[in-house]
């Protein structure tokens, strides 16, 4: 028997999203229904909302893909999850098991992989559908609020820095030091690298030293591929979490020689590659998406084994077009997380 709750249903891109009473149907075979309790707000369902993408999502659907609830429902066939569980809905929703990179370990590149909130329905709403082997299982210690962020952001970040391949006592650069920059702050201070962070903003430049960065630097005012060149010889790993094109181009500049650029923001457009620099110095450059369960495991563990949080912002689900447009201004200190 299906529920009625509250959802926030994109209908037109670029439009604000409307709130609207939504028929949540029953779990199918390996599903559950979460009821949802917080969801955290990302650039990704700006992107989503907005049609940034070449890949668009089909209209209408319900974004979001931070979801913490409590599963209220579950179909036949589901195993290791239970009607009362505390789980989390992750932006990677279900691979297809089969294919060379899952069976490599490298589900998140499955190329028929679906994603919350973009290909099927997320978590701006009081109900969510999820396949059950596919949902985060969050610790105790970790309240509804604090552990929707890590289910992206957080994992996301950890995810880029393990691409980085830098290894404790080395230099690490993180461009922007929004949502995700400041999750992966910590999540380096904690694996012992030195960190360099990166923004145009001077609060969060300030936030960042509070989180535990050696250096900060104003891209808008300072040369910082200069800067990170004479002061520490280039970043072993640099992070790029900005949606800006400009960071990018700072980001190769910055990398010290032999080191790993890992491109995560998702600006529109192209990117040309200096190739003299990228040859001469060796560089790696690296997409990196986000990460795979068992990645979601290590970053939901680390927040509860440690005070690595994001810091965040709540505010009720009824107010999730103000939240989207304080987000697309830059107005977000951390992370905004929206509750039922």
């Amino acid at each position: 028997m299906s529920v009625i709750g509250l959802g926030a249903v994109a209908r037109e891109f670029r439009k604000p999203l409307s709130l609207e009473q939504v028929d949540f149907a029953d779990p199918k075979d390996g599903e559950v229904l979460v009821q949802i309790r917080a969801t955290g707000v990302c650039h990704t369902d700006i992107h989503a909302i907005d049609g940034d993408w070449p890949v668009k999502a089909m209209l209408p659907f319900i974004p979001g893909h931070e979801g913490v609830g409590v599963v209220a429902k579950t179909g036949r066939l589901v195993r290791g999850v239970k009607e009362g569980d505390r789980v989390g809905l992750p932006w990677l929703r279900a691979t297809c098991g089969e294919c060379e990179w899952c069976l490599m370990g490298w589900e998140s590149l499955c190329p028929r992989a679906s994603y919350g909130g973009y290909s099927a329905n997320g978590s701006f709403a009081e109900y969510a559908l999820a396949p059950a082997a596919y949902v985060g299982h969050i610790p105790a210690c970790l309240s509804d609020a604090e552990a929707a962020p890590i289910l992206c952001a957080g994992l996301t970040s950890w995810k880029a820095l393990k691409e980085t391949e830098a290894t404790a006592g080395q230099w690490v650069a993180i461009s922007g030091v929004g949502g995700l920059g400041q999750l992966a702050i910590q999540y380096a201070v904690h694996m012992g690298l030195h960190v360099i962070a990166v923004d145009i903003d001077p609060q969060k430049l300030w936030r960042a030293k509070d989180l535990g960065a050696e250096i900060t630097l104003d891209a808008k005012e300072q040369d910082v591929a200069q800067l990170v060149q004479s002061q520490v010889g280039g970043a072993h790993g640099v992070v790029v979490t900005a949606v800006s094109a400009t960071a990018f181009h700072q980001a190769i500049g910055m990398t010290r020689r032999k080191g790993t650029c890992v491109f995560v923001g998702l600006p529109p457009g192209d990117f040309p590659a200096p190739i003299f620099d990228v040859v001469m110095k060796g560089l790696t450059i690296r997409g990196s998406l986000v990460g795979t369960r068992e990645d979601l495991h290590e970053a939901l563990a680390l927040c509860a084994e440690t005070t690595i949080r994001s810091p965040i912002t709540t505010q009720p689900l009824l107010t999730v077009n103000d939240a989207l447009d304080r987000l697309r201004a830059g107005q977000a200190e951390g992370r905004i997380v929206l509750t039922m």
